[in-house]
């Protein structure tokens, strides 16, 4: 059933309301947030702790872990720690470092002095100054200031050898946005330009860590926090479901206001709005909304053409939402109708994602989970027609393909850690991802869901997005924000009507 403008008029003032009120604690902190530094309350300091007690264990008594923090931003950029000193920490401050040391099992963390200039433009930033505050609620035994770094690396049994072994990542910085595939990627594209070639951050520092104490043995510390960061505390599966939740209402959003005639990047805007609306930081990957033939491109990021009648428009988004984010998509027809074609294509699609959970718990792995769909799948095709030859290729060679099981999901949309070649374990949450290729029409049909194993079984935690034919075409039948608040005069959309949109 469509809903009334003064309905939805009525919902909105609503959440405007509560948006209000909610954040009421906030603000009676935040309201002094000029002269208090700000701390996350999404993880215990005892959580914490016992994350880099698990680093202690890995580098023994003979080793000490330094994690660099992310460096400061140029101009107006607002600020965003990397993931793995936020993730053995909880501390935002730009240009810190952390120190823990496997003899002592102590952590210091180094921190710049108090920038009083940029404090009264920005408000508090935990520094040096603040070293009470920090060591209460982070849990850290010791807070100094930056200049002490190099000091206090020469008295960790430097001078009486063998000297101990520094361990600290040598993956690429993840400070939102980007994942490893992709800064890695980036990486090697700069190497490759004669005119820049610069080494990475993390070259850098083993650099300096080697020209100026050469004594120390340089190790890398990525590997032990991937496999930290693989498995999901309770409170890390509360901040992906929440992130899950708001990545499918965007989409949902986006779905309302799709019809022939509105712009890929339109939809990309009314999901933002529920993104924005619901306490995201900015994107967790950068949106993929292609119509037509564009959706063939896997990553096609440029949204700037309009929307077609009997075309499948292919969403792909999800938030930065408190340091974790989400990956969930969907395809649907522009005209709010799956033709026959596209029906039978869509049907084998959400077929296959229910068979590929039917067979995830802990203890199996992804060839075991792989194999026993494509043999439900092989079943299901038995009797049914397609519109041709073409796409019953496509979808008999989908039997083979094994990229259905697709990357783990956690601060980074493809998150660290491995989920193929071994067994799977409660906490970890990953995507299910079956999709199909129709090179002939420059077709691309896929879904996307978010999966959570559990103790006994599987969740999937954007099952509440629409998937079937009904409730697909059902929501895209209701009026959407882009039509509610259309955009300004001169740019083309069409206009608000009250009857059908096809």
């Amino acid at each position: 059933m469509r809903r009334s403008l003064s309905w939805l008029r009525a919902v909105h003032l609503l959440v405007g309301l509560l948006l209000i009120g909610a954040p009421v604690a906030a603000q009676a902190q935040g309201a002094q947030a000029q002269a208090a530094p700000g701390y996350q309350t999404d993880f215990t300091k005892n959580e914490l702790a016992a994350r880099r007690a698990r680093i202690y264990e890995a580098i023994g008594t003979n080793g000490i872990a330094l994690v660099q923090g992310a460096t400061g931003t140029a101009g107006l950029s607002v600020f965003r720690q990397a993931n793995d000193f936020y993730y053995l920490s909880g501390i935002e401050s730009p240009h810190a470092y952390l120190l823990l040391n496997g003899r002592s099992r102590t952590t210091t963390v180094y921190l710049p002095h108090r920038d009083d200039a940029r404090e009264r433009n920005e408000g508090k930033l935990l520094s040096v100054e603040d070293s009470a505050l920090v060591m209460q609620v982070a849990g850290l035994e010791r807070v100094r200031s930056l200049d002490r770094l190099a000091e206090d690396l020469v008295s960790a049994d430097l001078i009486r050898p063998p000297a101990m072994m520094i361990h600290t990542p040598l993956a690429p910085m993840e400070t939102g946005g980007d994942s490893r595939d992709e800064l890695l990627a980036g990486q090697a594209r700069a190497a490759a330009d004669p005119w820049d070639g610069r080494p990475s951050r993390e070259a850098h520092f083993v650099h300096l860590l080697q020209s100026r104490f050469p004594q120390f043995t340089v190790r890398d510390l990525s590997p032990t926090i991937d496999l930290l960061r693989a498995i999901k505390s309770p409170a890390e599966i509360a901040l992906i479901r929440r992130a899950t939740e708001i990545a499918g209402y965007g989409i949902i959003e986006a779905m309302r206001s799709t019809r022939p005639g509105v712009y890929e990047y339109q939809l990309d805007a009314a999901a933002k709005y529920q993104f924005y609306l619901n306490g995201a930081r900015g994107d967790g990957y950068a949106s993929i909304i292609g119509g037509g033939t564009n959706a063939y491109m896997g990553h096609y990021f440029r949204k700037t053409d309009v929307l077609k009648d009997g075309d499948l428009v292919l969403m792909d988004y999800a938030p930065d939402y408190r340091y974790y984010t989400s990956d969930v998509t969907r395809i649907w027809p522009v005209n709010g109708t799956f033709d026959k074609a596209q029906t039978a294509l869509y049907e084998f699609i959400v077929a296959y994602r229910d068979a590929l959970f039917r067979y995830i718990r802990p203890g199996v792995t992804s060839e075991d989970i792989l194999d026993r769909a494509a043999a439900d799948m092989r079943q299901y095709l038995v009797g049914k027609t397609f519109a041709s030859a073409a796409h019953r290729r496509a979808v008999e060679a989908g039997l083979a393909f094994r990229g259905h099981f697709q990357h783990p999901v956690g601060m980074t949309v493809h998150d660290v850690g491995r989920i193929r070649g071994v067994k799977l374990e409660p906490g970890m949450v990953f995507t299910i991802d079956p999709m199909i290729w129709i090179p002939e029409e420059r077709l691309y049909i896929r879904i996307e869901d978010m999966a959570l194993v559990t103790p006994d079984g599987v969740e999937n935690l954007s099952a509440f997005v629409p998937t079937s034919i009904a409730d697909v075409q059902r929501t895209i039948a209701e009026e959407g924000l882009v039509q509610w608040r259309p955009p300004l005069s001169g740019t083309s959309t069409p206009a608000r009507t009250g009857g059908s949109r096809r």
